[in-house]
């Protein structure tokens, strides 16, 4: 039961609080098949509906829409996960989505293990619940009064059952992905969660006084309560206290939670903090994305690669083998010819398959600076443009990725890409030579197909930002060469694979912290001609004739705010990589040396190895053999 209900106003689906209405939770099972159909796992859904929502009535009399209202504003909760939270109406949406998600859960695994323990104080014994994030993070009140309310518990006893159940996954160091809940929202629509989370509040402010007498800064900032103007509560505050585990998901992530973004409870909680570096399913993205290429590993080392990637070490020693080297490079070839006539037979768009095929694609973020990607571009068209005669690989740069509803920077950026692709593609100066294509409907459907078929994966994220990355573990198995920061998952794959096999670039992110107070992007526009000649033509609507001034936002995020991701710092590095990945693109051998060392060092970012990790260190969870 909520305190509020849900209506559509303006075509947007919001809260309306001070209407109390009930919810009925309707699980869907989704079958999950693992690698040659020996055992079948479930992922459960929820489907939202409102009970003896039909009005017979109504219905009889042709009012036919206001009988079904009910049920229709009610399924409405779960017809969109993570609604826009651009307005208000759509941030309580997703408070009451979050709430209502989690509720099904617990009640659902609370009653699967009742069915079979009478005991309580078995709980964390039998099950292990990891909040991905801070979106179920609700999920420690809501355990809480389960324990207390319904088990009848007391206090300590329901408190040590719940942080031993729950463990947490952070996924991001952005304090605006770090989500914040109003407290009157709890007042107003979960009133007994939020009498449980104050009293956690107040259980920690006397833990935090007692090891750090006098210290009462460190007490305002380990609340679960943020008091700055309108109180919120801090979702990752209380998904860390209520758990017996926090981890990020590669190590310069982990490091920076642990030291930075959350360095007070994890002083208080030193024990709690640890890593688990993300992985990727090497038979999705190998196996069965690139069937050319995983056939000719396994005609190199045999099968075991496809369900222990460690295996792909035995590759290692055949960088120097002619005739592996060779297969290596057939393979990727038949896997852009293949991408090519897709594209072509999916949307018209023709690209060469003998051009260099480079790729960006992840969700368009400021951070993960694709603008710095298109810069790159635009100079290099520059470069094309004032010497035709210029010595350069054809290369067709491919970006994809979506951008959130209602980030309007972001498909500003979007904007940028497709008519940059558009100039390039009307400029008979570059025809043949530099191409750009803007993906839509990215999912993992195209991924499936891309990456197989790139040479280049684009990993240029503002050091310090980005908690992991997937993509580029997807791309490094596939034998594409990582141009890049040192940041995320990156970090880890170049000290595998040898940092002489990818083109690593930029600050580092401690430089970017040291340089926050005094940096300047007019720096750069003043003294790197190069830098100057992009930004001029970008933004005297040279990309955008029939649009003046479209761009113009774009020049304010960089020159007049202060460039936060700091694009025009890294540019003239970048712009070097580049370079250096030519040259070493124009001799084949050595190009497919790195591609094969890249392959062979992939092992490691397997999620195999992940949630092996996960389930003993964490979960405590042995393997279960299927016969």
């Amino acid at each position: 039961r909520l305190g509020c209900s849900f209506e559509v106003r303006g075509g947007t689906l919001g809260v309306v609080m001070g209407r109390p209405s009930a919810l009925q939770g309707i699980p869907y099972d989704r079958p999950v098949v693992g690698y040659g159909g020996k055992n079948i796992n479930t992922l459960r859904l929820w489907s939202a509906a409102a009970p003896g929502a039909f009005d017979f009535a109504a219905f009889s009399a042709g009012e036919f829409v206001s009988a079904l209202a009910g049920q229709l504003s009610a399924e409405s909760l779960t017809r969109v996960l993570y609604p826009d939270d651009s307005t208000s109406m759509g941030q309580g949406l997703r408070f009451v989505q979050e709430y209502f998600l989690v509720a099904c859960s617990l009640a659902d695994l609370v009653r699967r293990f009742r069915r079979g323990h009478d005991d309580w104080g078995s709980l964390p014994d039998q099950v292990a619940i990891q909040l991905n994030d801070t979106h179920p993070a609700m999920a420690v009140p809501e355990l809480m009064r389960i324990l207390l309310d319904e088990a009848g518990l007391g206090w300590e006893e329901a408190w040590d059952l719940t942080r031993r159940t729950l463990a947490y996954t952070n996924h991001t160091l952005l304090p605006e992905a770090l989500e914040k809940w109003p407290l009157r929202w709890f007042e107003r629509l979960l009133p007994r969660q939020l009498e449980i989370i104050l009293e956690i509040d107040r259980r920690l402010a006397a833990e935090v006084r007692a090891r750090f007498p006098g210290d009462e800064g460190r007490i305002a900032r380990s609340s679960l309560v943020e008091n700055d103007g309108d109180r919120r509560i801090r979702m990752a505050h209380l998904a860390i206290v209520g758990s017996h585990s926090t981890n990020g998901v590669a190590a310069i992530h982990s490091e920076l939670l642990r030291k930075v973004t959350v360095r007070d409870l994890a002083e208080l909680y030193p024990e709690r903090f640890g890593n688990k570096t993300n992985g990727v399913t090497p038979r999705r993205w190998l196996l069965l994305a690139n069937p050319a290429l995983a056939g000719s590993i396994t005609a190199a080392i045999g099968d075991r690669w496809i369900t222990d990637l460690a295996e792909l070490e035995r590759l290692a020693p055949l960088t120097e083998d002619t005739g592996f080297r060779d297969a290596v490079h057939d393979a990727r070839r038949r896997a852009k010819s293949s991408f090519a006539d897709w594209l072509k037979t999916n949307s018209g768009v023709v690209v060469d398959p003998d051009s260099i095929f480079d790729s960006q694609v992840k969700r368009i973020h400021e951070y993960k600076r694709q603008f710095l990607n298109g810069l790159r571009v635009v100079v290099l068209y520059n470069r094309l443009r004032q010497d035709p005669a210029l010595e350069m690989a054809p290369r067709t740069f491919f970006f994809a990725g979506k951008a959130a509803p209602a980030y309007e920077l972001a498909k500003l950026v979007i904007k940028f890409l497709n008519n940059l692709a558009g100039t390039i593609d009307g400029d008979p100066a570059v025809r043949g030579r530099l191409k750009v294509v803007f993906l839509p409907e990215y999912n993992v459907s195209l991924a499936e197909r891309l990456i197989p078929a790139s040479d280049v994966s684009n990993q240029i994220s503002t050091a310090g930002y980005e908690a992991s990355g997937t993509s580029n573990m997807k791309f490094m198995m596939n034998g594409a060469l990582t141009i890049g920061t040192r940041d995320g998952a990156t970090i880890e794959m170049a000290q595998a694979a040898g940092e002489e096999n990818f083109f690593l670039f930029g600050l580092t992110a401690q430089q970017v912290t040291n340089s926050r107070p005094w940096y300047s992007p007019w720096w750069h526009y003043k003294h790197e001609p190069e830098t100057r000649a992009a930004l001029n033509l970008i933004f005297s609507d040279h990309f955008s004739r029939y649009e003046p001034g479209a761009f113009l936002p774009l020049r304010r995020a960089l020159l007049e705010a202060g460039d936060r991701y700091m694009h025009l710092a890294d540019l003239s590095a970048y712009l070097q990589a580049d370079r250096r990945l030519l040259e070493a693109h124009a001799d084949r051998d050595r190009w497919m040396r790195m591609a094969v060392a890249n392959i062979a060092h992939s092992g490691r970012f397997s999620s195999d190895r992940t949630i092996v990790e996960y389930a003993s260190e964490i979960w405590q969870a042995s393997p279960c053999p299927v016969p």
